[in-house]
């Protein structure tokens, strides 16, 4: 019997055919399966997909990131998972890092992966941006995502031990202008107040202060500052964004109370 780990890659999208072919071309030839669950794409991302050998499958009923991610790793066979997203790559050092730990780790620990992102044209190294490590790699019977509408995190088995790789990095290409970060953002609030619904008091003054904090965190404590003034946008961004959010959980309980 072989005693040689295979790995996989795991993946949700919706209409990524602008990000998908470099993120699977940064793993297609070294990893031994890639599974899409998509949710309703209607530009190029399946016909992207197909060309790199993935195997599809589609769930339009959307159950939130976690359950969605659970069902991707449904039909997953591998020893490994290597979970992406569409807007994501490997560098060639991660690459490199990845198949050692494939190679001689015996399932017995999950790796964080340093992620760096770009957001309206440049990589932010400060802001609570980076470093940021996830954990992306895990042992498929041992670990799954957790059941979270939005902000889904990984759930290691007890036992198993959390450890980074620490040479190379998965890019991340996001927010590409105000718009995308908008568009982007819309469905992100909506879950995070979903989610809390019911199970979360907020209010006017609550609101504030989260914002505030937020700014402050983000710029001044995480040295946003040292981004320029692409930190400025985002710590005034996440401001706005963090005042939504609690302010649209307030709404609902007036709007409840009112009935």
């Amino acid at each position: 019997m072989s005693n040689v780990k295979t790995l996989g890659v795991l993946m949700i999208v919706k209409n990524e055919e602008k990000h998908l072919d470099k993120c699977l071309s940064s793993v297609s030839g070294w990893v031994d399966e890639i599974v899409i669950v998509d949710s309703g794409s209607t530009d190029g991302t399946l016909a992207i997909a197909e060309k790199y050998q993935a195997i599809i499958h589609q769930n339009v009923e959307w159950p939130g990131f976690g359950k969605q991610r659970q069902l991707a790793q449904s039909y997953m066979s591998s020893d490994w998972v290597l979970v992406l997203d569409a807007d994501e790559f490997v560098s060639p050092e991660l690459k490199v890092s990845i198949q050692e730990k494939v190679e001689t780790s015996s399932l017995d620990s999950c790796y964080q992966i340093n992620r760096l992102t770009k957001a309206f044209g440049k990589y932010i190294h400060h802001s609570g941006w980076s470093p940021d490590w996830i954990i992306r790699l895990y042992p498929r019977e041992k670990a799954a995502y957790n059941d979270a509408l939005v902000h889904e995190k990984v759930v290691v088995a007890e036992g198993l031990k959390t450890k980074k790789i620490e040479a190379g990095v998965l890019y991340h290409d996001t927010y590409e202008n105000l718009h995308h970060y908008i568009n982007k953002t819309t469905g992100y609030l909506k879950a995070w107040t979903d989610q809390r619904e019911g199970k979360k008091k907020s209010g006017l003054g609550t609101a504030l202060l989260h914002a505030i904090a937020c700014f402050m965190k983000m710029y001044f404590i995480k040295r946003g500052f040292l981004d320029g003034r692409h930190g400025f946008i985002l710590a005034w961004l996440g401001m706005h964004s963090t005042f939504v959010k609690y302010i649209d959980l307030w709404l609902r309980e007036q709007a409840e109370l009112n009935k």
